[in-house]
């Protein structure tokens, strides 16, 4: 029988990707290693390799598809003496199509029962659901072995998704949208930019976070006068080992910094318990054109301000071109925002779950300030630290903070 190939999970919280490119085509060779398709996820693209040999017998689903579920069958290898004519008994059948809406339908397993109290259904019925912000676990599946299909979402408004490990048969009319709601009546003219599948995971997140995390604030001006001698003397003397830091590399050292000598502050929040870490990985949030992404310092309190620059700018070249591995971008303790470079002030930024705090860091600029009783100009950088108040209440953030402004304003204490 010929080995279906299917959409792999590519990270934990991915269930569906798009597949961006082919890296062969019918009647290639491959062998284990190979690469043999570009896969985009929520985050990265991420290179498919071959897990075995043979030949490419089939190419079910074409490039650029979007939304193919996770364990979607997306090829067909032909192994040792199999030839196209084992194709079709491979070939995924075809959907089984949709009884009208209005008709009465017997009743059918429930879709949970199908194996062993997990949800079976398809890609379309997944999404539908999803975008109704239905119910699954009561829907009787219409489908083969109580398989939740489309006419179950037209006829009952409920959905879910495949279940683990599964493979799922892949049709091009899975791939059609659900329905679009009727824009609001009055609504000026537009055009619609699909959104990207980063930019619904980022949506996704970033609405439970501001939902289910009771964020709190702590704001404090920094002055930045002797970090910014201290950053110009040093760039004059890398010039000859090619680096070059940046305010955001100092930013990061003292972040880090922070958190070695509070580690009480270095936490995460789980529904069963407050989660210590014991390292010090500083996730520094990057814009793309495809969204916000978060690479990862690791360590970072035990690397140096130039190795700090060096890594976050490979980290951040690559980001822009989708090619961060998952371990780059997943997880880290705690995160920097910094949103200087365009003049911003001051703003706050939402906690990334599980992380306990995140800092928002301003521009530096020259503001007047009072200094044993006379009015003076220093340069000052507002920065805000978000935190989440389950795990860190407001002294323990502010003796953090304390630790960052004094370590930020007396930059050489940074290099001992």
């Amino acid at each position: 029988m010929p080995t279906p190939i299917t959409m792999p999970a590519l990270s934990p919280t991915m269930t569906a990707g798009t597949l961006a490119k082919w890296m062969v085509k019918e009647g290639d060779t491959v062998k284990s290693g190979d690469v043999i398709a570009e896969i985009e996820t929520d985050k990265a693209t991420m290179e498919l390799e071959a897990v075995d040999e043979g030949v490419i017998g089939q190419i079910v689903v074409p490039a650029g598809t979007e939304n193919v579920a996770v364990n979607a069958v997306i090829a067909q290898l032909l192994g040792e003496g199999e030839s196209a004519g084992n194709l079709k008994a491979a070939a995924p059948a075809p959907a089984p199509a949709p009884a009208p809406a209005a008709a009465p339908r017997p009743a059918a397993p429930a879709a949970a029962a199908a194996d062993g109290g997990r949800v079976v259904a398809s890609p379309l019925a997944r999404r539908m659901a999803e975008k109704a912000g239905l119910q699954i676990a009561a829907l009787r599946g219409s489908g083969p072995h109580g398989r939740i299909v489309k006419a179950d979402i037209d006829a009952a408004l409920a959905g879910g998704a495949p279940k683990a490990g599964t493979v799922v048969p892949f049709t091009q009319a899975a791939l059609k949208p659900a329905p679009a709601a009727a824009p609001p009546a009055g609504l000026s003219p537009h055009t619609e930019v699909p959104h990207s599948t980063m930019r619904k995971v980022i949506a996704r997140r970033l609405t439970e976070a501001v939902q289910t995390i009771p964020h709190f604030y702590l704001t404090v001006d920094c002055e930045i006068d002797r970090l910014m001698e201290l950053r110009k003397d040093l760039n004059a003397r890398g010039e000859k080992d090619g680096f070059k830091l940046s305010v955001n590399d100092f930013v990061i050292r003292a972040s880090a910094l922070a958190l070695r000598r509070k580690p009480e502050a270095n936490l995460a929040w789980s529904d069963t318990a407050t989660l210590q870490y014991t390292t010090v990985d500083v996730s520094v949030a990057v814009a793309t054109k495809r969204g916000l992404i978060t690479p990862i310092i690791r360590n970072a309190d035990h690397k140096g301000l130039a190795a700090i620059s060096a890594e976050i700018k490979e980290l951040a070249a690559r980001a822009q071109d989708g090619k961060l591995a998952p371990e780059e971008y997943q997880g880290g303790t705690f995160s920097v925002s910094n949103l200087g470079m365009y003049g911003i002030k001051s703003f706050t930024s939402i906690i990334n779950p599980p992380q306990g705090m995140i800092l928002s860091v301003g521009a530096g600029e020259q503001r007047p300030v009072v200094k044993d009783g006379a009015l003076s100009l220093a340069t000052v950088m507002t920065v805000t630290l978000a935190v989440d108040h389950r795990i860190v209440d407001g002294a323990m953030g502010a003796q953090w903070l304390g630790i960052f402004k004094g370590l930020i304003e007396d930059p050489m204490t940074m290099m001992l």
